[in-house]
């Protein structure tokens, strides 16, 4: 990862790591089955909220919105459901791609300027964006990883019991 020159996008992106580490750091030590069991009756699992955060987050917002990668903006026209990971996905691989999705986005972040206008945004699906800048983004995604982070708490809670951090 190339750092920004930027004090403030150094500090969010460092913000945003700890989410990362916190998402990951939740889930470390489950079984692939138990990344793989429902915890709540709406039916989601560990792994689907992973694959959400790499490829309707991570992915989406930075490499997308944010860069206008074409590529990406492309793939994301097939509509599939990023919570639902296919039974031949292994677990890993989910997990891995959530770390190079991360890893993606921190290269977009570090060569953007914070007022930086979007590159990209779908306004057949959302109408005229709310977020204008990788600042925008930037605080979106924080916000939005650290609410699943504390999904993931609660799920992994019920599956076997262990608490991510507890502070006494």
């Amino acid at each position: 990862m190339t750092a920004s020159p930027d004090p403030e996008i150094r500090t969010l992106l460092s913000f945003l790591h700890g989410q990362r580490r916190h998402v990951l750091g939740a889930l470390d030590g489950l079984d692939a089955d138990a990344l793989r069991r429902p915890v709540l009756p709406s039916g989601w699992n560990c792994l689907g909220l992973v694959q959400h955060l790499a490829l309707d987050v991570e992915r989406f917002w930075f490499r997308a919105v944010v860069l206008g990668d074409e590529d990406v903006i492309g793939s994301l026209a097939d509509g599939g459901d990023a919570w639902q990971v296919g039974p031949g996905v292994r677990a890993a691989e989910v997990l891995d791609r959530y770390r190079a999705e991360g890893a993606l986005a921190d290269t977009v972040i570090s060569a953007t300027a914070a007022d930086a206008p979007l590159a990209w945004w779908p306004r057949h699906l959302f109408g005229e964006p709310h977020l204008h800048t990788l600042r925008d983004v930037l605080l979106h995604v924080i916000t939005e990883t650290a609410c699943h982070a504390g999904h993931l708490d609660a799920a992994r809670e019920l599956l076997d019991g262990r608490q991510w951090l507890v502070l006494t």
